[in-house]
């Protein structure tokens, strides 16, 4: 329903623009954003606008971490201001999202850097639309070993991952990916802990 008008709601203008900024979220349809407007309607003053004051929050006070691009409040996130992370590895993922599934296998010491995307050409997404300049820095100025490539084991995530190893070929860093545990087609953020472990410890040369 994103991008569609919703059909007047006779409480009201107010409630139809409430149901419609719901349905604009993602896997919320038209039912799911009129069962949320309503929740919202019978719920204390209080904590309906504890919600928003949150949402308010979050977007005046998160930002992208100025060394990997991660979501933080400071500008370092507390994985790179970590003195206990190894920070001669670091593991490239898309989005914020993966990183926080790698986080919770508990199978990695390292640090990371955000893409921020995949390159798409067909969604006219190009490398110079992400992080890999940043990244390409962090390589040839912080003395990164090793890059494990994290990318989603999908054609647009491959070609990503493939474009930036080509990119560092002739640089001294160690190139890596995760093991195929995880299968062609799927997004890190849905597998399960044990999965990403295992993929973790078993990654290979790219």
């Amino acid at each position: 329903m994103n991008r569609r008008t919703v059909e007047s709601h006779p409480f009201g203008p107010a409630v139809t623009n409430l149901v419609e900024q719901f349905s604009r979220l993602p896997g919320i349809g038209k039912k799911s954003a009129e069962r949320l407007a309503h929740h919202v309607l019978a719920a204390p003053q209080g904590e309906a606008l504890a919600l928003a004051d949150a949402i308010r929050e979050v977007k005046a006070t998160i930002r992208a971490c100025r060394v990997c691009f991660n979501l933080t409040q400071e500008e370092t996130c507390r994985i790179c201001s970590s003195p206990q992370r190894n920070h001669h590895v670091v593991c490239i993922v898309e989005q914020p999202r993966d990183l926080i599934a790698l986080e919770a296998s508990g199978s990695y010491d390292g640090v990371y850097h955000v893409l921020r995307g995949r390159i798409s050409p067909l969604e006219g997404i190009g490398p110079e639309d992400l992080t890999i300049d940043a990244l390409v820095r962090r390589v040839r100025h912080e003395g990164v070993q090793e890059l494990i490539m994290a990318t989603n084991p999908t054609l647009e995530g491959d070609g990503t991952a493939l474009f930036i190893s080509n990119l560092l070929a002739s640089d001294p860093v160690r190139i890596t990916r995760l093991a195929r545990g995880i299968a062609s087609g799927s997004v890190l953020e849905f597998a399960n802990r044990e999965m990403l472990a295992d993929a973790m410890r078993g990654r290979q040369a790219f």
